[in-house]
């Protein structure tokens, strides 16, 4: 069951628009409905899809391969997870495959890229901003390791208390990422808004929908470590759904019809 939160009126102009999107109260069960869509999706667009999986799982190869080289373990747990999660800003294309889809249009790859194009200005300042908080963790962990170096013959307190602190640091990174790109990106392909308003939107749709993104957050947790377990295999797949699965979120969370779409 989906509650709306605030009625809308299309067609408000540019000067009127509110600072944020208003959003529906959700229930926990949205969160496997998205992954079932995402998984349609993904069998109707299977070409498509895979391509955006394979990129990903190469390039998760290369990240692999420079933390190995000029890192440690603990700087490549950092690195890659926080490669995988800001997997999906990438990924737009997906979420362009699922509105093709969505409208009863067949998936074009081309039609994927000149969207691409047109949100290169937003996405650009979207993933600027990630990144920055990306180097931030990454400095953080490199940090952590350097004030609590874990040998191989460390006591198991030592293990602990550099799990427990570096969960902590993780978990508040993760948090600022997810919250600010649970929405973001999906608005900003799907209506004329600015990188700002779609940010705000979105943190302000996790705060009002906890449980439920709590329950969508562990999903992609899982999407990640299995994609971790099966040697980036995982990715050609988990990739593919989950970002199928955010335009759904978005579509079914976000009331953006205040805001003019994109001829």
């Amino acid at each position: 069951m989906v509650t709306p939160t605030k009625q809308t009126q299309p067609g408000t102009q540019p000067d009127q628009l509110p600072f944020v999107a208003p959003c529906n109260q959700l229930e926990v069960t949205a969160v496997f409905r998205w992954i079932k869509l995402g998984w349609h999706d993904f069998k109707r667009a299977p070409r498509q899809s895979l391509s955006y999986g394979f990129i990903m799982m190469i390039l998760s190869y290369i990240a692999s391969f420079f933390a190995l080289e000029f890192g440690n373990f603990y700087s490549v747990l950092s690195l890659l997870l926080s490669f995988l999660l800001l997997g999906p800003a990438i990924a737009i294309g997906l979420y362009s495959i699922s509105g093709q889809l969505q409208e009863g249009k067949p998936p074009f790859l081309g039609y994927c890229l000149r969207e691409g194009r047109r949100h290169f200005g937003n996405t650009g300042v979207f993933m600027l901003i990630l990144m920055v908080v990306f180097l931030l963790w990454a400095r953080a962990a490199s940090m952590l390791h350097v004030f609590y170096p874990v040998e191989l013959n460390a006591s198991l307190e030592s293990y602990i208390t550099f799990l427990a602190i570096g969960t902590s640091v993780g978990a508040v990174f993760t948090f600022i990422i997810f919250t600010a790109s649970a929405f973001s990106l999906p608005m900003m392909l799907d209506k004329k808004v600015d990188v700002v308003t779609a940010i705000v939107t979105s943190v302000n749709a996790v705060l009002h929908n906890k449980k439920v993104m709590l329950v969508w957050s562990i999903c992609i947790f899982l999407s990640v470590l299995l994609s971790f377990a099966t040697a980036f295999i995982g990715i050609l797949i988990f990739l593919p759904v989950i970002g199928h699965a955010t335009w759904h979120a978005y579509k079914e969370t976000i009331d953006a019809s205040q805001w003019p779409g994109h001829v």
